[in-house]
């Protein structure tokens, strides 16, 4: 089951989108020009994701540790229920 997540993209300055997370991945999606190509449509699929790190500063920041040693860092602002959801299709 998709859900869809108001987020921002910390890359180069905070880019916002959204995220939507099904049983296959972790997808980051905006519209905007100004960012590039790679980063429109970013999927993270769900079995290269190692581990989410989060920090809180004013907003809460989860860090998207992939398998290949990249990482993704998003404010995410409904925190509990991405949790929830992401868990419940990672299995974790």
């Amino acid at each position: 089951m998709k859900k869809y997540f108001i987020c921002s993209l910390c890359h180069n300055g905070i880019l916002g989108g959204g995220l939507i997370v099904d049983d296959n991945s972790v997808t980051y999606k905006t519209t905007k020009l100004t960012v590039a190509p790679e980063y429109r449509n970013l999927v993270l699929p769900l079995k290269e994701i190692r581990d989410i790190t989060w920090k809180q500063s004013l907003f809460p920041v989860a860090t998207f540790h992939m398998a290949n040693g990249k990482e993704f860092r998003f404010l995410i602002f409904a925190k509990n229920h991405f949790i929830k959801h992401y868990q419940a299709v990672s299995n974790d």
